[in-house]
């Protein structure tokens, strides 16, 4: 189990360098990294997680934008990004155990729990509130639970925090697959990208376990 940064980079050092430098030559000053470099700098973009960056990232399925759940401000920048006011987003959760602890769970909706990781979200029923800020799900007492079958996830479980996950887009638009087809605006306004080459997935399958039958939606 990786429960330290020690555990983190151990586990991640052996690791296959691909080349950013055209990307890192453009005008902006944004930075892109790739799997390595994010280990190699491990504290610091840890830290700048933790302080409320704003940053695109990979998982098992196409890239997401993502924050510090709890941080109300760097979550209503990523609705401006995304110009998405209203609707809910969902997190990156750094163990079943958190899950398990504030969301309700019957035994249906644990046997889904226990399968992951996977390319799922997760619609559950929020018990602690505290757990993430208000504006991550607003209105709602519902919230989507991920835990991607990528190295990735072990940010969230190393910070102990949960990780807002949204598609890397305008609402309406394409998602993120590679960098050549990232929004411009969106481009500009994260504080760095963590790029691992084109992703070819879909976005997660929604299981939602509100109701008494199990409804399943492809994206």
């Amino acid at each position: 189990m990786l429960n330290t940064q020690e555990d983190f980079y151990k586990f991640y050092g052996k690791i296959i360098k691909k080349d950013l430098k055209r990307v890192n030559n453009s005008k902006s000053d944004m930075r892109v990294v790739d799997k390595e470099e994010f280990r190699v700098e491990g504290d610091e973009f840890l830290s700048l997680i933790r302080d409320g960056a704003v940053f695109i990232h990979p998982t098992d399925t196409i890239y997401g934008i993502g924050c510090n759940a709890l941080d109300k401000t760097a979550v209503n920048k990523i609705r401006e990004l995304k110009k998405r006011p209203n609707m809910p987003f969902s997190v990156i959760a750094p163990s079943k155990d958190w899950i398990l602890e504030n969301c309700e769970a019957d035994e249906k909706a644990e046997k889904y729990i226990n399968e992951l990781p996977g390319p799922v979200t997760l619609i559950l029923k929020l018990k602690n509130k505290d757990s993430i800020a208000d504006n991550v799900a607003p209105g709602l007492d519902t919230i989507g639970v991920r835990m991607p079958r990528h190295w990735f996830t072990q940010v969230a479980k190393v910070t102990k925090l949960p990780i807002v996950t949204t598609s890397a887009n305008i609402v309406g638009e394409n998602f993120m697959t590679t960098l050549a087809n990232l929004d411009n605006s969106i481009r500009k306004g994260v504080d760095f990208i963590i790029y691992e080459d084109e992703k070819k997935g879909r976005p997660s399958k929604i299981i939602n376990l509100i109701q008494e039958e199990v409804d399943i939606k492809e994206r």
